[in-house]
């Protein structure tokens, strides 16, 4: 939701409610309310059970996509641009069916972004701690 609509903020300003609870925003849906659920509903509020579920998901459901999501195509940036195109395009499904009640059909999304970010910054930080001068990581 970052990258998402200017128009209203990313979300902030599309009031929903999220099952039971009182107003919120769509912003805050995708940011908190989707994990706390999902780990209450799935994961019965055991974040460490939560961890390896997404830890098991790239080492077999994602494990294709997971060295197209460390590397970094452009020589002058660490893809920050690349990253927060994503985002945009992954945004569009948030604005469906944001309504009280909802499923969590989000869930799939909010955990595949919190891998990839895992994944992306370990490369960076990789990079930065082996010593080795490579320009796919320096700021241009």
């Amino acid at each position: 939701m970052h990258c998402a609509r200017i128009a209203d903020l990313g979300g902030n300003t599309i009031v929903v409610h999220w099952y039971n609870t009182t107003k919120t925003n769509l912003h805050k849906v995708w940011d908190v309310n989707v994990i706390e659920t999902a780990l209450n509903r799935f994961y019965k509020d055991d974040l460490s059970t939560m961890i390896n579920a997404i830890k098991l998901n790239l080492t077999n459901e994602w494990c294709k996509e997971e060295n197209q999501w460390a590397a970094c195509y452009t020589r002058t940036t660490t893809c920050a641009d690349k990253y927060a195109e994503e985002s945009a395009e992954l945004s569009c499904p948030a604005y469906v069916g944001a309504e009280q009640g909802s499923d969590l059909e989000a869930l799939p999304i909010v955990e595949k972004r919190i891998a990839q970010g895992g994944v992306r910054l370990g490369a960076i930080l990789n990079q930065i701690f082996s010593g080795k001068s490579n320009s796919r990581i320096q700021s241009s």
